[in-house]
């Protein structure tokens, strides 16, 4: 019988659970299921309801990657009302070894185990085939971190809360954009402007400092469905010039933020973008804003341009991390 295995992508909305057989060597996927994480008490009882639902049977390892950092075997997401630990985890599924990692420590583990058609290339660079790698992802957070090659074709993870590091604005309406989300908030991470929020931010500054006033429909829609939703596709069809601006804007910051990281790493393996919100406006990222933005480091633009920058496609990217990561415990 192959040993089977329990993945877990935890989030503020969603948590994707995934069980996973050993095959050959490989890790294949026996069944997902999604749940709204703000409907349950605890992790735990969303592991009992998922393994409740079908019966593979004994499960011989568990990781979950988890938002937040994790300290001595314990996460206390900001965006989750309950704690979670490896303690707690192990002794609800029956004493079975358990970790936890960050949520983008999962994402950055399995990326290098995605097929070529999981990503779509946007910068095609020179990466080398085990130089270290970057991986950031702006979705509902923005979340970074990194895998430093060592010997024989492996990596070590780095986890990271850069997300939260001061943001450093580029130019004069950037400038002035921070400038305005000060007054709002006092500290400026990058995540207040590279996430769904982030996007919305953008927007709000945008619209603050534009003659035209906002259309009934675009009013309509924003306060109808998801914000950041509805601006990116706005911006991308060019049916509002604030929003196109708005996206425009965000994929300069993305950009430029992914460079840094590049550099920080020295990321010659190459650069993932991850997370909701890159694959929604693939077509943005493909434009010159994004590259602007990401070579635009004065001497070392060179350098940058030779590095591989690829969008992330595939939605269980983190799950297959966190499978991957439950065995190596074995």
């Amino acid at each position: 019988m192959p040993r089977l295995l329990l993945a877990g992508d935890v989030g503020g909305t969603k948590t994707l659970l995934g069980i996973f057989a050993e095959d050959h060597g490989r890790l294949v996927l026996v069944r997902e299921a999604r749940f709204a994480t703000p409907q349950f008490p605890s992790l735990e009882s969303i592991c009992a309801e998922f393994l409740a639902a079908a019966n593979e049977g004994a499960i011989t390892a568990a990781c979950f990657g988890v938002p937040g950092p994790v300290i001595g075997g314990s996460a206390t997401p900001s965006n989750i009302r309950w704690g979670i630990s490896d303690k707690s985890m192990s002794s609800a599924l029956g004493g079975v070894r358990v970790t936890l990692i960050n949520d983008l420590g999962a994402t950055a583990q399995g990326v290098i185990h995605l097929g070529e058609s999981d990503s779509v290339v946007i910068n095609p660079g020179a990466s080398l085939l085990y130089g270290n790698i970057a991986v950031i992802a702006a979705g509902t957070g923005l979340g970074e971190a990194a895998l430093l090659s060592v010997k024989g074709g492996h990596y070590q993870l780095i986890p990271s809360e850069g997300g939260h590091c001061s943001f450093a604005p580029v130019g004069y309406e950037q400038i002035e954009l921070l400038r305005f989300l000060e007054r709002e908030f006092g500290h400026v991470s990058w995540e207040r402007v590279l996430s769904g929020p982030g996007l919305l931010n953008i927007y709000r500054f945008l619209r603050s400092r534009s003659a035209t006033p906002r259309p009934q429909w675009l009013s309509a829609a924003l306060a109808a469905g998801d914000a950041a939703q509805v601006i990116s596709e706005a911006g991308l069809s060019g049916r509002d010039s604030v929003c196109t601006h708005a996206v425009e804007m965000f994929c300069a910051i993305y950009g430029a933020e992914a460079g840094n990281l590049a550099l920080k790493v020295l990321a010659l393996g190459g650069v993932f973008l991850c997370g909701g919100i890159a694959p929604k406006i693939l077509r943005g990222l493909q434009r010159d804003e994004f590259a602007r933005g990401f070579t635009g480091k004065g001497r070392l633009a060179p350098m940058l341009k030779q590095i591989e920058v690829r969008v992330v496609t595939s939605p269980d990217v983190a799950l297959l991390g966190a499978a991957h990561s439950a065995r190596a415990m074995l």
